[in-house]
């Protein structure tokens, strides 16, 4: 057996022994396309000057590591295989199948793009959504491959990093968080952060050591106290970790709260990690027994998740030893939620078999329906009528702009930004449904995010039960009803004090039509 030949072998079965309970056939599965992509990419190297496939076997070795399924991880193995080495749509399909086939051409350009420039890049973008509203593995594949691609970013020449650093920052990184993978999503902005942002990026970096030289010892001395008091008080089996704010995160929040560094209490964190929700609620009234809380510092997420299904319970208590502390209370499967987001729900098997893991018990319902395309039994290539729908957010941002348009749209990537990625808020129907919408959005943003029809017809607003106008900024939590008449027309002063650009379009198109019905032009 030749080096190579040895190598190779070694490489594939460690990108196996990390997947999760592969079957003999998922096995031969990868082996098949590693060793497909291997060759066809043999005479094609990096900027770094390593071979191409090196790029490749990271992105399949992160899927993995996720505990994607075996055609996922195949097709992060041969997601470049049709752009960048001319195998052919026939070819691959022939190999490895349609569902494989799919995913590649979900993560390509998808053949021939009709643009150039900004908007080559607007309308490859968008094609990316589109593939993803229809199978959301396209956008991990797109996610991990982006991760490594800005890992390497300083072999790209230096009049691409920024773009290409930019794009991460604006898109991938809050993509990443709104499926949960908090983990990528802060590895995503910390390594674009330093190329967007060079001189904010070692101001932060120099704020973060000089904080942990000065805090870890005082820091010890409260975790220590801590675990000795939840063990005393009967809390079995937990765990602790510390958790270090990203920089880029240290960054947003400065800016928010006026470059006040002694504002911000979150820098480092204590985090105990223990085995039922119960033992949260009980460690968290061992704090409070030990440390005062700060007003206003406690965030039940468990009791209220974020809409990316974020569940902790954070606390800020003051302590004589390290001033203010941040400590978050979290079981074993919420950590995993946290760090890996779809990810740690369960396996994929793409024949259509799910395998529950952790608290297989959990009816996880905001799971279900944020990523309902996981829960499909037809392959990602075939049309069902019973197929689930995308969830919503995926399907608004696929057909937030008609491709013909792009040209002309050179606001694009900030309204994509501003309308999926910006800081969310979530409020509720009358019937408990969570609406997730950008910060400041208004009644009217609320109903066009329900239906268009609804958004049309818009009469009155109510929150909590009270009348509201409608230009009324809502906030976490409210419950917002909408009186809706039939005669009720869009007005165009509703487009002064809208947040989203599905309800702006919407009204734009509402007020010309009956502008053209009136018989006003």
């Amino acid at each position: 057996m030749s080096k190579h030949e040895e190598k190779e072998i070694q490489s594939v079965d460690a990108l196996i022994s990390v997947m999760n309970k592969p079957t003999e056939a998922d096995k031969a599965l990868v082996r098949k396309a590693y060793a497909f992509a291997e060759h066809a990419h043999k005479d094609h190297k990096r900027n770094s000057g390593e071979p191409y496939f090196d790029h490749l076997y990271a992105t399949a070795m992160g899927l993995a590591e996720i505990d994607m399924g075996a055609v996922t991880v195949a097709a992060g193995l041969l997601h470049d295989t049709i752009e960048d080495v001319g195998v052919t749509e026939e070819q691959l399909e022939a190999e490895f199948g349609n569902e494989v086939l799919f995913l590649v051409k979900g993560v390509t350009k998808l053949g021939e793009l009709k643009y150039r420039g900004a908007a080559r890049h607007i309308e490859s973008l968008r094609r990316l959504f589109v593939a993803t509203s229809k199978d959301i593995r396209v956008l991990l594949i797109k996610l991990l491959d982006r991760r490594h691609n800005i890992s390497t970013l300083e072999f790209v020449p230096k009049n691409k990093q920024g773009r290409i650093a930019s794009e991460t920052l604006t898109i991938y990184a809050p993509l990443a968080d709104r499926l949960g993978m908090g983990e990528l999503k802060r590895e995503l902005e910390d390594l674009s952060f330093k190329y967007v942002y060079p001189k904010e990026y070692e101001k932060m970096n120099t704020i973060m050591q000089e904080s942990k030289l000065l805090k870890e010892p005082q820091l010890e001395i409260v975790r220590n106290t801590l675990k000795r008091n939840l063990a005393e008080h009967g809390v079995k089996g937990f765990r602790t970790e510390s958790r270090v704010k990203g920089l880029y995160s240290l960054y947003k929040k400065l800016e928010r709260k006026n470059d006040d560094i002694e504002r911000i209490h979150d820098l480092h964190a204590i985090r105990i990690i223990v085995h039922t929700v119960e033992d949260c609620y009980r460690a968290l009234g061992v704090a409070h027994t030990l440390w005062h809380p700060l007003p206003g510092k406690i965030k039940d997420y468990i009791a209220f998740p974020k809409p990316n299904g974020y569940r902790s319970i954070h606390t800020t208590v003051v302590t004589k030893e390290a001033g203010p502390v941040e400590i978050q209370f979290r079981t074993e499967q919420m950590h995993l939620e946290a760090q890996y987001g779809i990810a740690s729900h369960l396996t994929y098997k793409e024949s259509g078999e799910l395998l529950d893991r952790g608290e297989k018990k959990k009816n996880n319902l905001w799971f279900r329906q944020l990523i309902p395309s996981l829960l499909r039994t037809a392959p990602a290539s075939q049309s069902s009528a019973t197929q689930p729908k995308p969830p919503k957010w995926v399907d608004d941002l696929a057909t937030a702009h008609n491709v013909d348009e792009l040209p002309k749209s050179e606001t694009f990537l900030q309204e994509i930004s501003d309308d999926f990625f910006s800081h969310r808020i979530f409020v509720f129907t009358p019937k408990g449904d969570v609406v997730d919408l950008p910060v400041d959005s208004t009644p009217i943003d609320f109903a066009y995010a329900i239906h268009s029809e609804i958004g049309d017809h818009t009469a009155g607003a109510s929150i909590n039960g009270k009348l509201v106008s409608l230009d009324t900024k809502l906030r976490n939590g409210e419950i917002v009803q909408i009186e809706t008449k039939k005669n009720a027309r869009p007005s165009k002063k509703w487009l002064e004090y809208v947040r989203t650009t599905m309800a702006r379009k919407h009204i734009n198109q509402a007020v010309a039509k009956n502008q053209k019905k009136d018989g006003k032009y």
